[in-house]
């Protein structure tokens, strides 16, 4: 076990014939009692700085397991984050395709229904062209036919009307 300034203190030499100055080993023991105590002061003082940096270097060891940690979580959440974000852009991407097919699809079927009703209008518009040719030809037939001239060559005497009327009155 190590001296400590007590013992230093508290300790006694025996006398011998011609020994030291008994006043001159006090006083030296008396400095050595100071330094001894400085020296166990500043021991106490670094074992606890060493004691509050030993805690230090713990809590930073702690942090920064608990960073690496964190940053593990993070590089993950982050993975995560990436593969879900890359299925749901194919998941749109085969959506944005179905509805483009389908659009074009539908716009096919539409031109097609289109295309059909116009061929449609254009029979009907040709069978309408020659019956209405038809019609107005036999019009201009009906014109044309001399019946009209026989019309105009009837004449009738309003006096032999006028007389046949009273004829049949009475």
């Amino acid at each position: 076990m190590p001296l400590t300034p007590l013992d230093i203190h508290n300790k006694e030499f025996s006398k011998g014939f011609r020994g030291y100055d008994e006043d001159e080993v006090n006083e030296f023991l008396d400095q050595i009692i100071k330094d001894y105590e400085l020296l166990i002061r500043e021991k106490k003082e670094l074992e606890e700085k060493l004691n509050s940096m030993h805690e230090r270097l713990s809590h930073f060891t702690n942090i920064e397991e608990t960073l690496n940690k964190s940053i593990i979580v993070a590089q993950e959440a982050a993975e995560e984050v990436r593969r879900h974000a890359q299925k749901e852009s194919k998941l749109i991407i085969k959506e944005a395709e179905k509805n483009a097919d389908r659009i074009v699809n539908e716009s096919l079927s539409k031109a097609r229904k289109i295309a059909i009703e116009i061929e449609d209008l254009k029979k009907q518009s040709k069978v309408f062209r020659t019956r209405f040719k038809m019609l107005i030809e036999a019009q201009l037939d009906m014109l044309k036919n001399d019946d009209w001239d026989k019309l105009m060559e009837f004449e009738v005497d309003a006096s032999e009307l006028k007389v046949l009327q009273e004829d049949t009155l009475t």
